[in-house]
């Protein structure tokens, strides 16, 4: 009887060499124990709307066994009429992270030797430090990166500097900026951004995953220009992480090629019911945007006078660097008290706490716990 010979390869070949190289993205850290202050994931500290928690329930009936609407058509019909637009303006996706990587494989050409590509056309561009997952998405799609430092305060280069150092790629495929900027909480006028995005020949993409705690957002740009994508998302402020809920909003071309190419049934139903009655209670919202911007400034103050150098914010959290030890030596030290904080090992970054600005008991015990460790790690 003639023994069965097994194939004898390495599994590593059957994957494309550039995915082999991935890092990929790492989340922050979800803990399973109780009684953790979390302050490392920019959630929303309240619970959603007593209505959006109604809508919630009432869905979980006979639907469950039926497809959600592909497109989500009500809630674009909703958002396209609180912001003044048409809903093929509006795109939903499973969270905006979903869409922030369709939009890598709509508008931008994966790199490839010698197929006489403009090396812009592969490119995907973005300022650095901001949201980690840009890089990871260009590698997924096998695209050149170009990244291109923030000023040493986290502002935006003025256009003409740009220009001068020929850092930045005027031509680039597809550009991120996230405004306001994560990790460091940075505000940008609308004025800078739109100077920015009329010299650019390729998409924009304004990242806004934070705008309704800033002053000021940019969604005018996105309905102004053909070339700009606002990305807004339900998770930060709208507290739906758990059902991951986002969307982009431009103009019908673009939006309509990025509808070509995602999933059939892309957001699930009870993330649409979930948002659907979310817009129905803005005004419960709004509030709690106001209780989290006079907890962000009241915690700003308790850390400055601890010696933190805590930036300006326009989010839901602050950016700081403690005095003494090193950061993940803080970092450390308050989860030993049970308060998780993120920290980040990336240049410009690794001196740097970011910290979630939770509710006002949760930074209470925050502020009481820094207050403490100041005695020892200062």
């Amino acid at each position: 009887m003639e023994e069965t010979r097994e194939n004898r390869f390495d599994p590593q070949e059957l994957i494309r060499p550039h995915v082999r190289r991935l890092r990929p993205y790492a989340p922050g850290e979800q803990p399973t124990e109780p009684g953790v202050i979390k302050l490392n994931t920019n959630e929303n500290p309240y619970p959603p709307s007593p209505l959006v928690l109604e809508a919630t329930r009432r869905a979980v009936d006979g639907r469950l066994r039926l497809y959600p609407s592909p497109g989500a058509d009500r809630l674009r019909r909703l958002l396209a009429d609180l912001y003044g637009c048409s809903p093929e303006n509006l795109i939903v996706g499973n969270g905006s992270d979903e869409l922030l990587g369709l939009a890598c494989r709509a508008f931008v050409a994966p790199r490839a030797a010698g197929d006489g590509r403009r090396r812009s056309e592969a490119t995907v561009q973005f300022f650095t430090p901001s949201y980690s997952l840009y890089p990871v998405l260009a590698d997924i799609h096998n695209a050149w990166q170009n990244p291109v430092p923030l000023e040493l305060d986290f502002s935006l280069p003025p256009v003409e500097k740009l220009e001068r150092e020929r850092k930045w790629d005027f031509a680039a495929a597809l550009t991120y900026i996230t405004t306001p900027n994560a990790p460091s909480g940075r505000g940008y006028s609308v004025e800078e951004l739109e100077e920015l995005c009329r010299r650019q020949r390729g998409v924009v993409i304004l990242d806004e995953a934070y705008a309704e705690f800033a002053e000021q957002n940019a969604l005018s740009l996105a309905l102004r220009h053909p070339h700009v994508i606002v990305s807004r998302t339900f998770s930060k402020a709208y507290c739906l992480c758990f059902q991951r809920v986002g969307y982009f909003i431009g103009s019908p071309e673009l939006i309509g090629a990025l509808h070509k190419i995602r999933d059939s049934y892309n957001v699930n139903g009870l993330g649409q019911a979930a948002a659907e009655a979310t817009l129905a209670d803005l005004a419960y919202y709004r509030e709690n945007f106001r209780r989290i911007q006079r907890t962000r400034e009241e915690t700003a103050r308790a850390l400055r006078a601890e010696g933190f150098q805590a930036f300006p914010s326009q989010t839901n959290f602050l950016f700081a660097r403690p005095p003494g030890a090193p950061a993940n030596v803080w970092q450390e030290a308050l989860r030993s008290r049970r308060i998780l904080v993120r920290w980040f090992d990336q240049p410009r970054v690794r001196d740097f706490l970011r910290i979630t600005v939770g509710s006002e008991e949760e930074m209470a015990r925050f502020v009481e716990a820094v207050v403490a460790l100041r005695r020892e790690l200062a």
